[in-house]
């Protein structure tokens, strides 16, 4: 699936394109499945025209799940066959979109597929994964015994940073709506409503405050809930930047990050909620389906 100007949903078509070409440090993947980020929508409507070139055709897409087609001579990680995860760096450029029947991917961005995940559930992990592991992990440096705060703990990033948080030997606080309290629940996390109030919430379940806050949501979050951490609480967020003592996250491509994302998957300290699954045809539906919110889980396109 293409888009070949700046739009919505409506603006993703279908395409023969040549095969993806390999290099000797390259691995031809063939995609068994497609997990879709907001990312993947701003850039669509254009987000960096201005910033960089654009090349048409464009095949959208980040995080994929498959099987190994061939491998570079350089990549002798990977064997024809194997089952794989991977972070496609898809910019604006035509190439390497994770909405495609076959993706050449560089080797460093490529793990074997947890075995405790299907393809669908597999392809939830990079972008976002690597986003919480990147927060929890290097911005917040969470250790074993305090408090964790994740605003948006239900979200797509804020699932995998609870669950990081708490492989960390943390205690985890998310905040969310009420019809996810359940699911925090059964990841170990203490669910707190989000919205006006919440900083007050929160000390009703940790009285002295968070020793680390991580914001998955933006809108002001963090001010809202200020009081709820502690005096020179660690703070980070991926949805704002350049708020006064806070580290502002960006997912970095990062091979050791993603093999450590995928180890705490293999050994059951990390899974992903898929939400909503759609054939390849109709990606357009999926990505619609990612606007409107509410999936209560990742939205995923099988090819």
């Amino acid at each position: 699936m293409v888009y070949r100007r700046y739009g919505g949903p409506e603006v993703l078509e279908p395409a023969e394109l040549a095969r993806p070409r390999t290099h000797v440090d390259s691995v031809l993947v063939r995609v068994r499945a497609a997990a879709l980020n907001p990312a993947d929508l701003a850039l669509q409507r254009g987000a960096l025209d201005g910033a960089v070139d654009t090349y048409f055709p464009v095949i959208p897409g980040w995080d994929i799940s498959g099987v190994v087609e061939s491998a570079g001579v350089a990549a002798a990680e990977f064997s024809p066959g194997d089952e794989v995860v991977g972070y496609i760096r898809s910019d604006v450029q035509h190439a390497h979109g994770a909405l495609a029947e076959l993706v050449s991917a560089d080797v460093r961005m490529l793990v074997p597929k947890p075995r405790t995940m299907d393809f669908p559930e597999a392809a939830g992990l990079p972008l976002a994964g690597l986003t919480a592991y990147q927060a929890v992990v290097h911005a917040l440096d969470v250790r074993p015994g305090e408090t964790l705060l994740v605003h948006g703990a239900a979200g797509g990033v804020g699932s995998l940073a609870v669950q990081i948080g708490r492989a960390r030997g943390a205690r985890v606080v998310g905040t969310a709506s009420a019809r996810d309290h359940d699911y925090l629940r059964a990841l170990g996390v203490t669910p707190v409503a989000y919205g006006e109030g919440v900083a007050k919430r929160v000390l009703e379940v940790v009285p002295a405050g968070a020793d680390a806050v991580l914001d998955t949501v933006g809108h002001g979050t963090l001010a809202l809930a200020e009081s709820a951490a502690r005096p020179r609480a660690r703070c980070a967020s991926v949805a704002e930047v350049g708020l006064p003592g806070v580290t502002a996250v960006f997912c970095r491509l990062d091979g050791e990050d993603l093999r450590a994302v995928a180890e705490l998957a293999d050994t059951g300290r990390l899974s992903v909620r898929v939400g909503a699954t759609f054939p390849l045809e109709r990606a357009a539906d999926a990505q619609r389906t990612l606007a409107a919110g509410g999936t209560g889980g990742k939205v995923v396109v099988t090819v």
